[in-house]
């Protein structure tokens, strides 16, 4: 669907040397993968590139998925399965949203509910005609081809 960067907050277990080895298709491979170990700094990170950060968080004040306008630059915050985004990562967002859900159970694993946030901003994107222009600079595709070894480094 497009997303180049992976931020990574990691509070929990050592940095990761390797993210997605034995992900589909290696994907990890072609991705900029950012770790960081304190909110601060991953949140200053994604203030540099995002107009604005939701986490998803059941609360009073959640917003529908669909309620989101992914024609902005915007930043998806998923907490891990067990304990959800953190109080602190909450306070530093610019709001809240949820997966619109039926049913007693109001919770998708990790995995679900970040494929089904990330093709409704593909949905936004491809009815805005984000897909119908390149979305990176000619240097940003360079650097990647040579980076991943589709050319070379001259």
């Amino acid at each position: 669907v497009g997303v180049q960067d992976i931020y990574i907050l990691n509070t929990q277990i050592p940095k990761h040397k390797k993210w997605g080895a034995k992900s589909s298709s290696s994907a990890a491979k072609w991705l900029n993968v950012h770790q960081f170990t304190d909110v601060n700094e991953c949140f200053k990170e994604l203030r540099k590139h995002f107009d604005k950060i939701f986490t998803t968080h059941l609360g009073s004040d959640s917003i529908g998925l669909h309620e989101i306008d992914f024609s902005q630059k915007v930043a998806l915050v998923f907490g891990n399965e067990h304990g959800g985004v953190s109080g602190e990562t909450i306070a530093l967002s610019d709001g809240n949203f949820i997966i619109p859900q039926v049913g007693i159970i109001k919770s998708l694993n990790i995995s679900v509910a970040c494929a089904v946030s990330l093709y409704e901003a593909y949905r936004q994107k491809e009815l805005a005609g984000h897909y119908s222009k390149p979305q990176l600079t000619n240097e940003i595709r360079t650097d990647l081809a040579q980076k991943w070894g589709f050319i070379d480094k001259d």
